[in-house]
């Protein structure tokens, strides 16, 4: 079957002879992806599978370091299963990029994703269909082959350049969104953090003439309530500036029950 596109599609012979209105599109897009990743502060490792490499027109290759370079991605060439594996944000991403779908041979192409989806927690099979006769072609092998939706996520896409623009995209916003969970997580450390020392000072300051100078410092020095309270009145004072009366009330309070239990007149 002739595979190639013509004018109207992209392919891999046609790459570099396009018109200077497809050229400028694709520069723009470098340019406002590249604008996009760089607003979030992003930027990541693509790693490309060497066989993969040699079925791909140069110029097509030329492409994707172009682009990538663009967008501050570091380009490896490396022998691995998966056509692509993305790290973006310390999350991986695994592609396979079908560019060329030849109706009469998809079994490879199936066989392929089955093995690779069991290896990968999140992968992607972005596939090239400029054609109807290969769409139908598509649709009928999917369900033919026991394809679950989903599971992997497929990606038609009807050139080279947009699969890879999809690819790319697809990666930066798993690890945005990585980031974005890690942000999260850490806020709300934070915030366990503040209410566990405002507890803490409630209860330090809670003693008798021991005010919020005296209970940062024996959070620095001695540390939490249960070690403050296993002091002695001689470790108090090695590690502090309290004074020789704070440091025996601090004791005595931590350590005698009619002391603490005992009413209080503020």
């Amino acid at each position: 079957m002739d595979m190639s596109i013509r004018d109207s599609t992209p392919s891999h012979a046609t790459f570099s002879e396009r018109s200077g209105l497809r050229l400028l599109s694709i520069l723009a897009k470098i340019v406002w992806f590249g604008s996009y990743s760089k607003g979030f502060g992003t930027a990541g490792v693509c790693l490309m599978r060497n066989a993969w490499k040699g079925d791909q027109h140069p110029s097509f290759i030329n492409f994707i370091s172009t682009f990538l370079s663009a967008n501050s991605f570091r380009l490896n060439f490396v022998p691995i299963a998966p056509d692509f594996i993305f790290n973006c944000g310390g999350l991986s991403v695994a592609f396979i990029f079908v560019t060329n779908w030849e109706c009469n041979n998809v079994a490879p192409i199936f066989n392929r994703v089955k093995k690779l989806k069991m290896q990968f927690a999140r992968f992607y099979v972005v596939i090239t269909l400029p054609a109807k006769e290969q769409i139908d072609s598509f649709i009928q092998s999917y369900f033919k082959f026991g394809m679950v939706i989903g599971k992997p996520t497929f990606v038609p896409v009807q050139d080279l350049e947009m699969g890879f623009e999809k690819m790319v995209k697809i990666a930066h916003s798993s690890g945005v969104y990585k980031q974005e969970k890690i942000g999260e997580k850490l806020k709300a450390e934070r915030k366990q953090l503040v209410q566990g020392m405002n507890f803490y000072l409630k209860v330090v300051t809670s003693i008798p003439g021991i005010d919020n100078h005296d209970a940062n410092a024996l959070s620095q020095a001695i540390g939490s309530v249960q070690a403050i309270a296993k002091a002695s009145k001689e470790q108090i004072l090695e590690n502090t500036d309290l004074s020789t009366d704070k440091a025996e009330m601090i004791s005595r309070f931590l350590r005698d029950p009619k002391f603490y239990l005992r009413p209080k007149i503020h």
